[in-house]
């Protein structure tokens, strides 16, 4: 068995908004993903989407206001709120997520699947 090394996979890439599959646990993708300005609003009409902010700051805009994470902070948009993430320098997140869930909440304009 070998453990998982974040900081090693999150140097394997460098675009924003791409997550990478790191790993897989009961129907759920473990990803890592890089994050720097704005992304797009969005929401999950399935599914909770969790951040995990692993270094930088992240904020998650919503439509009633908004929360700000740094590293070691969490937080879970609820399914059907539409929310943008935002990060004014780099960051890096964890998100656990359904296996198949869009990035976008749009399977049309999600990012590619990718596992490193």
């Amino acid at each position: 068995m070998k453990s998982i090394n974040l900081a090693e996979k999150l140097e394997t890439f460098s675009e924003h908004y791409k997550p990478r599959t790191v790993g897989q646990f009961n129907g759920h993708d473990l990803m890592v993903v890089k994050v720097k300005g704005p992304f797009n609003w969005h929401k999950h009409d399935d599914t909770d989407d969790f951040f995990l902010v692993l270094k930088g700051e992240l904020t998650i805009l919503l439509r009633d206001g908004s929360v700000t994470l740094k590293p070691g902070e969490m937080y879970v948009v609820p399914k059907g709120v539409e929310h943008c993430p935002v990060a004014e320098e780099e960051a890096h997140i964890l998100l656990i997520e359904p296996q198949g869930t869009p990035n976008t909440g749009n399977v049309a304009t999600a990012a590619a699947k990718v596992v490193i």
